[in-house]
């Protein structure tokens, strides 16, 4: 009764709102379900995708969240449920291994998109050059009525622009000038994922459905396609155990969580809080629950002991209420009271590491050169930088599996370094995975292996796999489980959170905040940085610059510097112009352009608010809409629905101004 009742509501809204052609309904998905064997890995999932929305699906690992999207773009069939789509709408789809093989160059699998433009570019040059020999003045107006028709859709379509679109997605993905002309078939799998990437953004679905878009790119690239899709026109579904870029693109949650979809609205901040405070009223509900239960039972046979007619039949009474209770099912809790306790053994000095004059280069590719830097005890520090730039060659120098070319490391008084290396990992290939935690620790109990194997994803009678047999990417974590056993008081970590779903890399950073040793590591995990980093080093242009701060903290502090360098460079402008200026007319002129651009910049600014404001008030009546008991009453779902239609309009128009001032201002 219940499923049937949402079906209908889903269905209802979906057919209602694209009827009144206001906001539209793009996808939905109404009580998804999948089994593989004996698994059930969807239970009647429901949720929908609203053009322009910006959603995540999140889950542990095994949730189904790449699932549901081969369900959404009918790769697998579910075994019950509905998907549906609105009329006359795109889609576009990058999996997390998707079909890459091609001769062509990167350049040239771009150019694949904008096929129809480039034809029509090809028919128009073609007709400006056939005119000049038309026969007649009816084959001339004829060819002119196409001319225009032609020079319209390729205007519509950004036709001017398609090329330095297609730089600016490359760029943005990471790829230099030099790239562009590298052939596909010759790329890393990375590479080539990009490229897959930089094709979907450019043919602009109506819907993009994207699974962990974020897995090969480094953190400039991750920035810029969070700004990319955060303005995209279209909607955005996104399936990323990324965080930070999960807070910064989307305003709806999906969780799947042991089978069902939960739907929450806001960034993946709001929804970790959101869910916290459900699951606490939850689970605080069921317990008050079984205390009454407990009590009636308690009141009931006390009533029976009495052993009189009077009492039974209020015994029998009390039964039959206790009976028709409606149970309130058991919260199946993810275990959040597990901990990993980090603690060294041995205190190590305060100077816990000191480099000098560090370079090292590979034939003739230079790194780095005189890099300087010290760490003390107590201390997280997160080395930052792009790819390339020699980060996991430095841990590695530290941990001489790699000489440098020059340069002095000191470690500190009773320093004891604990290394993981995805690369470089000591395992015994015949032992299985609990038999390696517990002959290299024997003083932990069973329970503790198991506690301690569970928070890195081994459960049940995966404890007992061959670790010969394991994945790269699970060899990695028993390392990792390794490691945060060990008694090193000096923790060197090389991208420690890959592989890791979220619940495990919270577990992770709780043990590395409370750790009272020193830690270095690497990482493109920007949330993960930002929750456990005390300092962050960027090594960069062959340099390393330190920020006394975690994540957010290093981010303002460049934003600081590029606006310092910014009015520095205004001001020289400035000076320069009134300096050479030949008249105070020249002089008055330029102080009003800069007023004036000034004006503008305040009217973008306050344009940005009111879109904000008008986004969180739509938000807001969405939320309100999806009510079952809203959903079912015509009445006030009109009556939303053109409060709704109001602010959707003012919000077009406010895009529309924000369109017009960014074109002044921004350029």
């Amino acid at each position: 009764m219940i499923k049937k009742k949402n079906v209908i509501i889903l269905l209802l809204l979906f057919i209602f709102m694209t009827l009144k052609g206001s906001v539209l309904m793009i996808l939905a998905c109404q009580n998804i379900c999948k089994t593989f064997g004996t698994d059930e890995i969807l239970k009647d999932v429901s949720f929908h995708i609203e053009d322009r929305e910006k959603a995540a699906i999140v889950g542990i690992n095994g949730a189904g969240k790449s699932t549901l999207l081969k369900i959404i773009m009918n790769q697998l069939t579910p075994d019950d449920g509905q998907i549906t789509f609105a009329k006359h709408k795109t889609i576009g789809y990058l999996s997390q291994q998707p079909e890459r093989s091609s001769k062509h160059t990167i350049y040239e699998e771009m150019l694949e998109v904008k096929k129809e433009i480039i034809e029509t570019d090809k028919k128009i040059r073609e007709l400006e050059e056939n005119m000049k020999h038309a026969s007649s003045d009816e084959e001339l107006h004829t060819m002119l009525e196409t001319y225009t028709r032609l020079t319209h859709e390729f205007e519509q379509a950004n036709g001017y622009a398609y090329k330095s679109e297609i730089t600016g997605v490359l760029k943005g993905l990471g790829f230099s000038d030099e790239d562009f002309h590298k052939q596909i078939d010759t790329l890393s799998g990375g590479q080539k994922t990009r490229v897959s990437l930089g094709k979907l953004l450019l043919s602009k679905p109506d819907l993009i459905l994207l699974d962990e878009p974020t897995n090969h790119l480094d953190m400039d690239s991750i920035a810029w396609l969070e700004t990319f899709l955060s303005n995209y026109p279209g909607a955005v579904l996104i399936v990323s155990h990324d965080r930070y870029f999960l807070d910064k693109v989307v305003t709806k949650v999906i969780e799947l969580y042991n089978g069902k979809g939960h739907m929450y609205l806001g960034n993946y901040s709001e929804f970790a809080k959101k869910r916290e405070a459900i699951r606490a009223s939850q689970m605080k509900q069921y317990l008050n629950q079984q205390k009454e239960i407990k009590h009636q039972e308690e009141v009931i046979t006390k009533l029976r002991s009495f052993n009189r007619e009077k009492s039974i039949k209020r015994a029998e009474s009390r039964e039959k209420l206790l009976n028709k209770m409606e149970l309130i099912e058991k919260p199946e809790e993810i275990q959040t009271d597990m901990r990993i306790k980090l603690e060294p053994s041995v205190v190590s000095g305060n100077d816990v590491l000191t480099v000098t004059g560090l370079s090292k280069s590979f034939g003739e590719r230079h790194l780095f050169s005189d890099l300087d830097f010290s760490i003390f005890r107590g201390e997280k520090v997160a080395l930052l930088g792009n790819n390339g730039t020699g980060k996991t060659t430095i841990l590695k120098i530290l941990n001489k599996l790699i000489r440098q070319d020059a340069g002095k490391i000191v470690l500190g008084a009773k320093v004891q370094i604990g290394y993981y290396d995805q690369e470089h990992q000591v395992l015994n290939l015949n032992k299985n995975i609990f038999d390696e935690i517990s002959d290299t620790y024997p003083n932990l109990t069973q329970t503790q292996i198991r506690n301690v194997l569970a928070a890195f994803l081994f459960t049940g009678d995966d404890v007992f796999k061959k670790i010969g047999d394991l994945s790269g990417g699970e060899r990695g974590r028993v390392s990792l489980a390794k490691l945060m056993l060990s008694s090193a008081n000096f923790l060197i970590l090389d991208e420690p959170t890959n592989h890791l779903d979220i619940h495990s890399k919270e577990i992770l950073e709780s043990a590395l905040k409370d750790y009272t040793g020193t830690v270095l590591y690497v990482s493109h995990d920007r949330y993960f940085v930002n929750k456990t980093a005390t300092r962050i080093m960027e090594l960069s242009n062959s340099s390393i610059t330190s920020y006394a701060g975690n994540y957010d903290y290093y981010i303002n502090e460049k934003a600081k510097q590029l606006a310092k360098l910014a009015t520095t460079s205004t001001e020289q402008v400035t000076v320069t112009t009134s300096t050479t200026s030949s008249s105070k007319q020249d002089w008055k002129k330029n102080k009003e352009e800069q007023a004036k651009m000034r004006k503008q910049a305040n009217a973008l600014k306050k344009c940005e608010e009111n879109i904000h404001i008008t986004e969180e008030q739509i938000a807001q009546l969405e939320e309100e809409m999806a009510k079952p008991e809203i959903a079912t009453n015509i009445a006030k779902l009109l009556e939303l629905t053109k409060e709704k239609e109001a602010l959707d309009s003012k919000l077009e128009e406010l895009y529309a101004k924000w369109e017009t001032l960014a074109e002044t201002v921004i350029s």
